[in-house]
């Protein structure tokens, strides 16, 4: 069994924190960057490139699944109209897993700029009512996200105010993330969902093995 994963960013740091986030769940994951792509996926410019750029690749790619692995889920619908194999995204992946964990829940955003395009996304879904709110960060990359002392302040000062207002679960809204989820859990005593993770779980249970 192989999925490729993809990280429609350029950068290393990211690409390695998707790997090591999924390495819990088995050596099925291939995870890849997109060299020509962005440091980070800030613009629906941004994501809609990306989102092209992951459907070409995987049209031609020998893998019994795929995961589009940024919290805007470039590509997501693009892909699957395209191969008739499981495509999971990031961002569906966690909010659903969130639903399933708790009432209500919170996202960190990376950006300003990148909430109103997931609330597209979770209002497809269906979910909507069901998100307390979406905070942003201040426009960080998405390596530093996830390694940044500073940057980590302010992600553990938003899950706080989110908690406070009735979510029950947080889920973090950026790949680059990945790494903080389980600090985060037990720094704010709720549960932390990391996007990469809940899409491979979910991507494990679309093919049938053990997750």
């Amino acid at each position: 069994m192989r999925v490729l994963v993809v990280n429609p960013n350029s950068s290393r740091e990211v690409t390695e924190g998707i790997a090591s986030a999924l390495l819990p769940l088995g050596p099925v994951f291939e995870v890849v960057c997109r060299a020509d792509g962005p440091e980070t996926i800030r613009t629906d410019e941004d994501v809609a490139e990306a989102g092209k750029a992951f459907a070409r690749r995987i049209a031609t790619e020998a893998a019994d699944g795929f995961i589009t692995a940024c919290f805007s889920d470039p590509g997501l619908d693009l892909a699957r109209a395209r191969v008739g194999k499981p495509v999971v995204g990031a961002q569906e992946a966690a909010v659903l897993e969130a639903c399933a964990t708790a009432e209500r829940f919170g996202i960190i955003a990376l950006s300003e700029r990148a909430v109103p395009r997931h609330l597209k996304r979770i209002e497809a879904l269906g979910c909507l009512d069901r998100l307390v709110a979406e905070l942003p960060l201040r426009d960080v990359s998405a390596a530093d996200s996830g390694r940044d002392p500073e940057v980590y302040r302010h992600v553990l000062a938003l899950g706080a105010e989110l908690r406070e207002r009735g979510a029950g679960a947080i889920v973090l809204g950026c790949a680059g993330m990945a790494q903080l989820a389980a600090r985060l859990e037990g720094d704010l005593g709720v549960p932390v969902i990391d996007p990469v993770a809940a899409a491979g779980r979910q991507m494990l249970a679309r093919l049938g093995a053990p997750s």
